[in-house]
């Protein structure tokens, strides 16, 4: 059925509830990770044709009740007969919390208006399924576009079975990343980090190089005086996974992110030192192995599915050098980019933002669609996606 046909019986009403199920949704940003972030709103026609919103709620982090379940409970009995709006298709199955599908027809709602269909093959379309073999009239496909925006990882790991990888670079204005030296703080503002704290908030994990942590001791952390948000106390509690690529193990124990709050993973090849492994997970490091690609280094691919399938890796923000930036673009593994352009120049003997040696004609070059460019501040933002075949 295409999704216009699915579509055929909504009206501006069910766009405005619809709408505001979205802007429901975004409460979990920082928060619902591994899983999507949904919104439900329980809307009543009884007493006219604008309707009236009995129950509304969002899904706030794994292991606690769903979207619909918040909303179900807000309702009560006025659930029954009752329009229900939800960003995602109703679940079918029992995990840490009972199945959606099953609350909305015991609660006899007579119609489910989703937004899109559960990415997960596995699953998809069976809650939908249950909602109409229970009499309940589905319809499916309102703002699909804006309820995919919101999830772009979650639909990447079941679809693409690998994180949805955003790559953030600051670069002076000649595209400069760093001095000769490696000295690099601050190229940006505080508004700017500001917005990178918050990419960090909404990611599963971040990447780096082993390179970048040696120049630079990051420690790839939330920290609530930059993330300038009113619950960013509540937000930081959730560090994300730190995930180093180091395949020999030169990550010094003194380095600054074996101290901090959360997990540090290192993902290493069969080259590294026993000892040296034996001393980094001492200090806290975990640390996995897989298969060497080219040049002894790590495979991307390979790491990009192992954390989607063992660390439930939804949204993987890559912060790193040139080096590994260029590798991950060369390989076709970016979906988006966050260049973050300081106005400043730093001269022909900085640091490049990407190593890209096997561009050497005009046909090979790399084009990009640029989504959005806006101030942040005294620096400029722009957000950008691989153009595909």
């Amino acid at each position: 059925m295409s999704p216009e046909s699915r579509q055929a019986n909504t009206t501006m009403f069910d766009h405005h509830y619809m709408a505001r199920a979205l802007k429901l949704a975004e409460q979990g940003l920082y928060t619902s990770d591994p899983n999507p972030r949904v919104g439900c709103v329980i809307v009543q026609y009884d007493q006219g044709a604008e309707g009236r919103i009995v129950g509304e709620g969002f899904h706030l982090r794994a292991g606690e009740p769903h979207a619909e379940i918040h909303a179900l409970n807000a309702a009560g009995a006025a659930a029954k007969g009752a329009t229900a709006y939800v960003t995602l298709e109703p679940c079918s199955h029992t995990g840490r919390t009972g199945p959606c599908a099953v609350a909305l027809v015991e609660a006899q709602v007579a119609r489910v208006v989703v937004a899109m269909v559960d990415p997960n093959p596995q699953v998809s379309g069976q809650g939908i399924e249950r909602l109409q073999a229970a009499g309940i009239t589905v319809e499916v496909g309102l703002l699909e576009q804006d309820a995919k925006a919101l999830n772009p990882g979650f639909i990447s790991r079941m679809q693409r079975q690998r994180p949805f990888v955003r790559l953030k670079m600051a670069m002076s204005l000649d595209g400069r990343t760093a001095m000769g030296s490696g000295e690099s703080q601050w190229i940006t503002g505080p508004e700017a980090r500001s917005q990178v704290q918050r990419l960090r908030a909404r990611s599963s994990a971040i990447l780096s190089g082993v390179e970048s942590i040696i120049m630079d001791d990051s420690r790839l952390t939330l920290r609530a005086d930059q993330l300038e948000l009113a619950n960013a106390d509540d937000i930081i509690k959730r560090q994300p996974l730190r995930v180093i690529l180091d395949s020999r193990l030169r990550l010094p124990l003194a380095a600054a992110c074996l101290r901090e709050p959360g997990r540090t993973l290192i993902i290493a090849t069969e080259q590294h030192s026993d000892e040296k492994r034996r001393k980094l997970e001492a200090a806290g490091a975990e640390i996995h192995v897989l298969p060497m690609a080219q040049e002894g280094r790590v495979s991307l691919t390979d790491m990009l599915h192992w954390l989607s399938e063992n660390e439930q890796v939804n949204e993987l923000l890559v912060e790193t050098g040139a080096t590994l930036a260029g590798a991950l673009v060369g390989a076709g593994l970016v979906d988006e980019l966050q260049l973050f352009v300081a106005p400043t120049l730093l001269g022909g003997e900085a640091k490049p933002l990407f190593a890209l040696p096997d561009l050497t004609r005009m046909v090979d070059q790399k084009r990009l669609t640029i989504k959005e460019v806006r101030a942040i501040g005294h620096d400029w933002r722009i957000i950008a996606e691989p153009l595909t075949d």
